[in-house]
């Protein structure tokens, strides 16, 4: 199934950074809406890009993601505009998940190419790649600003076929949000959904070929020895 893979391509936020380490880094001023803050953020965020998407009005993702909190924040009635700065911040600075440099190591000793493509604007993404040390294991940091236009679109997957010179059949590629391993598998993508929530897979036409729990499952599916 995963035959003749050259390369293994991630998603980024949700994927190999906890995107909820954001609030976590603040709890203290959060108190007990840590956790509401950050879904609400997390799902309009995602929303964001989605609408934006489907009317042609792309921004940035630093853009997308500061509406996105400014929404949660206010609907929790809350108004810090230091902690709004902090959050926003701490969004560059994202904890990776405890097994991704090692796996990512284990990829790179195989001599596969490896990259990230991320709805992430540069200013965001290459910042939390090089604090959380994966930036090293990469052969490439790719943005859909390339693109114009955010995930699930064809032609953002086709921006890591480009840059990595593969087919998209050479390629597996791993994301913790279902939308988007949906969205790689139909574009052609071998695909692991890292169903790291345990969440219901979505009934689309299109679905990955295998669910994993984290990347620890990757190397097997490869069939790389460790």
């Amino acid at each position: 199934m995963f035959s003749d893979i050259q390369a293994c391509v991630f998603d980024a936020y949700g994927t190999l950074f906890d995107v909820h380490s954001a609030a976590s880094q603040h709890s203290s001023m959060l108190g007990e809406l840590e956790a509401p803050v950050s879904e609400l953020w997390r799902s309009k965020q995602l929303q964001y890009t989605w609408l934006r998407s489907l009317m042609g009005n792309y921004v940035d993702f630093w853009t997308v993601t500061g509406q996105a909190l400014d929404y949660a924040l206010e609907t929790h009635g809350i108004q810090n505009q230091e902690l709004r700065n902090n959050l926003m911040n701490a969004y560059l600075q994202l904890e990776c998940f405890d097994e991704v440099l090692s796996v990512l190591e284990i990829l790179k000793n195989k001599e596969l190419k490896t990259a990230v493509l991320s709805n992430g604007s540069p200013n965001m993404l290459n910042p939390v790649v090089e604090n959380s040390g994966v930036s090293s294991f990469l052969d490439a940091c790719i943005s859909v600003d390339e693109a114009g236009i955010y995930k699930p679109k064809a032609e953002v997957y086709e921006l890591a076929c480009e840059r990595l010179d593969v087919k998209p059949k050479e390629v597996c590629f791993l994301s913790s949000n279902c939308w988007d391993a949906i969205g790689a598998s139909y574009f052609g993508f071998h695909v692991a959904w890292i169903n790291r929530y345990k969440q219901q897979l979505d009934l689309m036409d299109a679905t990955p070929e295998v669910e994993i729990s984290d990347l620890t499952e990757l190397p097997p599916l490869l069939e790389i020895e460790q």
